[in-house]
């Protein structure tokens, strides 16, 4: 059996065969992984491999920080979050934009939520900035943008539908999200798109948490665009108590 390590010889956990998961042969040529490790210090409470194309959830209590690793690179990943105990208060983009006074995410961005309450805090970020704008893809928004063809592959809006599920929660409480490493610049006249991406193998972004929050996140299976350079990859999440 192959083990998996990171530098310091952590092995994450993963819902399917690590090994497997994190073979460069699965992906396109050329690719390199890197599974970094933690941005902050403290005792590890939660470490997962997120494989490509895959959602993943849970809660995390007031302090921890969570910090997500693009481990092929340029893999966007789709994040909400939610007042773990009343989700009806979660994240909410005009409210984070609003009180930032920035449409870019950066070190240092309090995400809010619907309340205007800090539901986290940016405190690394190894890539010049992170998407909030760019919302999630979905079958009915690949079948309009890229063609009924598309209408069997499943996108971030699945993903988070059947996250959300296992909470109670539907339809009504997906709303728009953050999208860690996925690269969408503002022209002057306010014409956006998505481009090939800024990220690399092993960077990461870290946040703390400033209420106990649940985090939904799906890995980008997008194929029809440029949000995970046409080659999905995994991601990893750990999760470090506060110090």
């Amino acid at each position: 059996m192959t083990i998996v390590t990171d530098a310091a010889g952590q092995t994450p956990d993963c819902a399917q065969d690590l090994a497997i998961v994190l073979d460069p042969a699965r992906y396109a040529d050329g690719t390199v992984l890197d599974l970094a490790g933690p941005l902050a210090d403290g005792a590890v409470v939660l470490d997962v491999i997120v494989p490509a194309r895959a959602p993943w959830s849970a809660v995390v209590t007031k302090g921890d920080v969570v910090t997500i690793v693009d481990v092929g690179g340029n893999q966007s990943g789709d994040c909400l979050l939610y007042n773990a105990h009343d989700t009806g208060e979660r994240y909410s983009v005009p409210d984070t934009i609003t009180w930032d006074g920035n449409v870019y995410v950066r070190t240092g961005t309090i995400l809010r939520s619907n309340d205007g309450n800090p539901l986290a805090t940016v405190i690394a970020n190894e890539i010049d900035r992170q998407d909030t704008i760019g919302g999630a893809c979905g079958k009915e928004s690949n079948t309009l943008r890229y063609g009924y063809h598309t209408a069997s592959e499943h996108g971030c809006r699945e993903n988070f539908l059947g996250e959300a599920s296992k909470y109670g929660m539907g339809a009504r409480d997906i709303v728009s999200n953050l999208n860690w490493f996925m690269n969408v610049p503002i022209e002057a006249d306010g014409a956006l798109g998505i481009v090939d991406g800024i990220s690399a193998p092993g960077k990461r972004v870290a946040f703390r948490a400033e209420m106990d929050v649940l985090v939904l996140i799906s890995n980008c299976p997008q194929m029809n665009n440029p949000c995970n350079g046409f080659n999905p990859t995994p991601l990893r999440v750990i999760v470090t108590a506060g110090v």
